[in-house]
């Protein structure tokens, strides 16, 4: 099951799920969304209005399998569900989770990421918390802030914790895991102390919850895609199910300027058969000290070829237009600005901003 999150066309990203008219929606086979409001009605439920205030994650705490969900589904007449559904082109989409209660961030994570920055494999994961303000969604942009010269993408497999998780054992670990989604860290390399972004000089923060957590820096979605549908059933495109493992992970960057100028070029092509720490070994390490719960998210880390490890480095700028795609799932596309929303005329991220999809 593919899961969204429909946000107003007019609403405060920062808002609350549910507070600000966030609706959870089911994206049907021919790829119209269902909002389980409206599910509900067709369903005959009698509780339509409140379900269609619930977040995802409040859903996840009641029924981490959506099972209620998934039933309704089965006994409801495929016309009527279509005819209740909305074409996604006319609705815009918050991340599936706008506001995790928590987000956990895995570093070198990943084989080819470790060896093209010559560090030693190690033997625990490197973990890293964000807040819910870096969170933004497909096609939103990603502000640049004025004190950074370094930005950076990486292409992530992001999980999405379905029920409470407190000193589990990696056996245990997968039925803790409600589903998946993509995601993008995006990164200030000299904000980290990343010592090849550093100019001359500079020092860096020493830690990473500015350079990663600043506003709108995880672009998260476009959907969610459910665990039994990676696990053992059969994904979107008809293979069978890997539980998040064998995926592919990638990750462009569109130039506003220089030689490469409005034409994609491929930053990142990993799989999350090279991490480096599987999903139920970060799960159980994680929670054995930090309680995870309905909603939280943890981002994997992610595959070689970031910008700060390229020669020449490429950084991203203002103007700038990024996608990050992960197997099975779907691709985030996000334009760069300044810190206020701004892009060049012109610009790959200002022709995206004004309508012109790439």
């Amino acid at each position: 099951m593919r899961l969204v999150t429909i946000r107003p066309a007019k609403g405060d990203e920062a808002a609350g799920a549910g507070a600000s008219g966030l609706r959870p929606a089911v994206v049907l086979a021919s790829g119209r969304l269902l909002t389980f409001g409206a599910l509900a009605r067709v369903a005959g439920w009698p509780v339509s209005d409140a379900i269609e205030q619930l977040a995802l994650a409040e859903l996840l705490a009641a029924d981490p399998e959506f099972g209620a969900i998934r039933e309704a589904l089965e006994r409801s007449d495929p016309a009527a569900l279509e005819a209740a559904a909305v074409d996604p082109a006319t609705v815009r989409l918050a991340a599936p989770i706008p506001r995790p209660g928590k987000i956990v961030g895995v570093g070198y994570n990943y084989l080819d990421h470790i060896r093209e920055q010559g560090l030693e494999q190690p033997t625990r994961p490197v973990l890293f918390s964000m807040f819910a303000n870096a969170v933004t969604a497909d096609g939103q942009p990603i502000r640049r802030p004025a004190g950074t010269h370094a930005l950076d993408l990486e292409a992530e497999l992001a999980v999405v914790i379905g029920r409470r998780a407190s000193r589990v054992t990696p056996a245990d670990a997968a039925r803790c895991v409600a589903g998946y989604t993509a995601a993008n860290d995006v990164t200030a390399r000299d904000w980290q102390g990343q010592a090849k972004a550093l100019r001359p000089g500079e020092k860096g923060d020493g830690q990473w919850l500015r350079a990663k957590g600043s506003d709108t820096f995880l672009p998260l979605g476009p959907v969610m895609v459910t665990a039994d549908e990676l696990a053992g059933g059969v994904r979107a495109d008809g293979a069978p199910g890997s539980d998040g493992h064998g995926l592919a992970v990638r990750s462009w960057r569109t130039a506003a300027a220089g030689p490469d100028a409005n034409r994609p070029f491929q930053m990142q092509d990993g799989n999350t058969s090279d991490l480096l720490f599987s999903i139920a070994d970060l799960i159980s390490m994680i929670s054995s000290e930090v309680t995870l719960d309905p909603g939280d998210i943890i981002i994997t880390g992610t595959p070689s070829g970031v910008g700060v490890f390229r020669e020449p480095q490429i950084f991203l700028e203002p103007g700038d237009l990024v996608k990050v795609e992960v197997e099975a799932i779907g691709s985030l596309t996000n334009p760069i600005t300044d810190e206020e929303g701004n892009a060049p005329t012109g610009s790959p991220a200002a022709r995206f901003m004004a309508g012109d999809q790439p």
